[in-house]
């Protein structure tokens, strides 16, 4: 599995359930790594897309602990036994996880590839993921050139999961 998100310094995701910066090679980042994959996400995420809709051209997974939550066009799932049971049925490579917070925090361990934007600034945020940077389980593979949209200077990141060795 993979994971996919934009941070700020203190490892920020969002704010009063928005995103912290809208930065369009960021969307193009995201959307390059996401078209035609299974996309898992909370609730609240899909509630803060675009109309709340499903993402176009992806298989889109919402865990949600609503027993009465449905819409077209989304696999619903309620815990973390029945999201793993749904994800058997798909190619570990092409599953993203794709935020929030708690499911971003959950599910971390679980990916091989991290896929992280690091925005040079410190937002006002009120929800965090943990700092990957002071995880032992992953190192950076690649990193961008700087780039700059908005004033805001940022890169991307890959980290991958270390392997043990025997």
């Amino acid at each position: 599995m993979n994971l996919i998100v934009c941070v700020d310094k203190n490892w920020g995701i969002g704010s009063e359930g928005q995103l912290l910066v809208h930065l369009k090679e960021d969307m193009k980042f995201f959307k390059e790594h996401t078209l035609g994959k299974v996309v898992v996400m909370g609730r609240s995420t899909l509630e803060s897309l675009p109309k709340g809709e499903p993402l176009k051209d992806r298989t889109n997974i919402v865990l949600t602990h609503r027993q009465d939550f449905c819409k077209e066009g989304i696999i619903v799932v309620h815990d973390m036994e029945e999201l793993l049971e749904e994800l058997n049925n798909y190619d570990p490579d092409d599953v993203m996880i794709i935020g929030g917070a708690s499911v971003y925090n959950e599910m971390m361990d679980m990916c091989d590839k991290l896929f992280v934007t690091k925005v040079e600034k410190e937002f006002f945020a009120d929800t965090f993921i943990r700092n990957i940077d002071q995880n032992p389980n992953f190192k950076v593979v690649w990193t961008s050139e700087e780039m700059e949209e908005k004033g805001l200077k940022y890169r991307f990141y890959e980290y991958r999961r270390r392997r043990v060795e025997k």
